[in-house]
């Protein structure tokens, strides 16, 4: 269970040179879920990915070092986006025209695994957001944002108040959450800026959104379900180990070392 949360929760990133392949692939059931995509060339080649022309040819050609391809995100979509994994080899006819030709680039991407199955809840600012799940299940959280996003919420719609729209984020939701609600069955948190801060300019209205999975319990308290789940400390150990009910200290040792563990 923690081997599988702490790769759904994992940043990924991988890069390829023209004429290489790229290669993106998730643990299963989840799927690829693209961040940020990169075609072109910003550094030298001797930094990252070498000219493969002959140093003759390449010394009549100056190297663009201010290069990049606005349709580089769309395409990393339209191939990988919702796929257990994809390739392809990367070239500049992939992207459209070239926008300089002769000079080698390469192509960046970011992303994230998502699980196939997961739940999304929505809190307005200052109401109480609860996650739960199912008996012998407990909770694994994918995302979490507090502020206001550009798409907004539907479930949280903003007041015209003369202000842009603008997007702002706190930085450390996904970790609070983590730490609040990661495997117990169930969890209670105010979306309110005592909670995660004010990340936006005062009278922006903002909302929490959060996004998770309930997953098999490795271990069950048999006298009090709502309890935390107990997980082994070890993290060498394939195997989830029980603890003895009413060991208070020892099960708090465990949660706190297999929270440290997916962190």
């Amino acid at each position: 269970f923690a081997g599988y949360i702490s790769q759904v929760l994992k940043n990924y990133s991988d890069h390829a040179c023209d004429g290489e392949y790229v290669s993106l692939r998730c643990p299963h059931r989840t799927t690829i879920s693209i961040q940020s995509s990169f075609y072109g060339r910003i550094v030298p080649s001797h930094q990252l990915c070498p000219s493969r022309y002959p140093h003759s040819y390449a010394t009549l050609i100056k190297e663009d070092v201010a290069c990049s391809v606005g349709t580089s995100l769309q395409k990393m979509l339209d191939e990988c986006q919702d796929r257990r994994s994809c390739q392809f080899l990367v070239n500049s006819r992939l992207f459209g025209m070239d926008p300089c030709p002769g000079t080698g680039k390469y192509l960046l991407v970011w992303y994230k695994c998502r699980p196939n199955e997961y739940k999304s809840k929505v809190a307005c600012e200052d109401d109480k957001l609860r996650l739960s799940c199912k008996k012998s299940m407990v909770i694994a959280i994918y995302s979490a944002i507090f502020g206001r996003t550009q798409g907004g919420s539907l479930e949280c719609p903003y007041e015209n108040l003369g202000m842009p729209m603008i997007e702002c984020q706190s930085a450390t939701a996904l970790q609070l959450m983590i730490k609040r609600c990661h495997g117990k069955r169930s969890c209670s948190i105010y979306a309110s800026t005592y909670e995660f801060g004010d990340p936006c300019y005062p009278g922006i209205q903002k909302h929490l959104n959060v996004i998770y999975t309930c997953e098999n319990s490795p271990v069950l308290l048999p006298v009090d379900e709502t309890e935390a789940p107990a997980l082994s400390s070890s993290s060498s150990s394939s195997s989830m180990e029980p603890v003895g009910v009413g060991t208070e200290m020892a099960l708090l040792s465990n949660i706190l070392a297999a929270y440290a563990f997916i962190t």
